[in-house]
């Protein structure tokens, strides 16, 4: 069965209807090289429902969602998804995660639409391509080599490719960087969709998101100056 933003509820097994579905940390200390950044953070992003990480630059948004999306190693905490840490089930919690970082993950000698086909394929997803890229403003740029792209063209690719993913968890860094008004009023529309069907969001975000309070959580990260 798939819900309307594309992902199979499969990926949320029979565990989302149970306390411990999604996605949930607990204890988790974040450290650079020998700086500890943050100490003892917990949360728990359940199925409809958008978690969006605030804070000064250097205080580890971007450390800890690669963290929670099992890029980065925790030298303290544990990570479930569904009630069960994620070290077990790397390919069930990876089958089930989008994410886009700072770096596109993209291949800079194909074009974007041959790019978003073979993530696609990967994902498993028949998502259409073409209302994501007249929505992103790609349309005009989809068969020139990714390479030839502006920043923001490529920084909407990347987004391109989660949104088209077929994935219950979206998780992004920065999504509304190099986005005018009207994207990011397109984008929060998508973001609700997506939430509308019991998939899950993790962002890092200086803006707005356009979540309506009651489904999203705002975690503001400080320093620990340690």
């Amino acid at each position: 069965m798939k819900s309307g933003s594309g992902f199979s509820l499969s990926q949320l097994s029979s565990d989302s209807l149970h306390k411990d579905a999604g996605l949930q940390w607990h204890d988790v200390d974040l450290w650079r090289g020998d700086r500890c950044l943050q100490r003892g953070l917990n949360g728990h992003l359940q199925p409809g429902h958008a978690i969006t990480l605030r804070g000064p630059n250097g205080c580890g948004k971007t450390t800890l969602i690669r963290t929670l999306c099992g890029l980065s190693e925790t030298e303290q905490g544990d990570i479930r998804w569904n009630g069960r840490a994620i070290a077990q089930q790397r390919s069930v919690f990876n089958g089930a995660l989008a994410y886009a970082g700072h770096r596109s993950g993209l291949k800079a000698e194909l074009t974007a639409r041959e790019n978003l086909r073979f993530a696609a394929r990967l994902s498993g997803t028949a998502a259409p391509l073409e209302p994501v890229l007249t929505a992103l403003q790609l349309d005009s740029c989809a068969d020139l080599p990714l390479a030839n792209l502006s920043a923001g063209q490529h920084r909407r690719v990347t987004l391109a490719r989660v949104l088209n993913s077929g994935k219950a968890l979206w998780v992004f860094d920065e999504p509304f960087t190099n986005l005018d008004q009207a994207g990011r009023d397109w984008l929060s529309e998508q973001f609700a969709r997506h939430l509308d069907a019991k998939g899950m969001l993790l962002l890092a975000a200086h803006q707005q998101s356009g979540i309506e309070p009651g489904r999203e959580m705002v975690i503001e990260l400080r320093g620990t100056g340690s």
